[in-house]
């Protein structure tokens, strides 16, 4: 049985050629002047917002639901307001957890359940 030493590898260390220092013929700068502290109490930073988490979905619409969230972008257009696919459906949500339960149960009832998935390529 033939026994073979194992030599660790060693990484040899890029030495660069030290490089001359440019002279500056800049003047030093005073140092500033030390600044009062200051006498309000009111300067205390607010507190931050903490950032929402996101996260990343998908889903199965209709071609005509889908036709009526680019109808809703232009409607909040002619308003002055520049909104996104996903702003709309979560103010639509929060449309829909304002109602009250009789309101959500009919609004629920009116939309039509839908085969979950990739459609099929035509």
């Amino acid at each position: 049985m033939k026994q073979t030493a194992v030599q660790p590898k060693v990484a040899a260390k890029a030495t660069r050629p030290a490089r001359p220092k440019p002279a500056t013929t800049a003047p030093k700068k005073a140092p500033a002047p030390a600044k009062a502290s200051p006498a309000a109490p009111s300067a205390v930073k607010p507190a931050k917002e903490k950032k929402v988490k996101v996260v990343r979905d998908s889903f199965t619409l209709p071609k005509t639901e889908l036709l009526q969230i680019a109808d809703m972008k232009k409607r909040a257009m002619a308003l002055g307001i520049e909104v996104k696919k996903s702003e709309l459906i979560r103010a639509g949500l929060r449309a829909l957890s304002a109602m009250t339960d009789a309101s959500f149960k009919k609004a629920l009832g009116a939309v039509p359940t839908i085969k979950t998935g990739r459609p099929a390529k035509d």
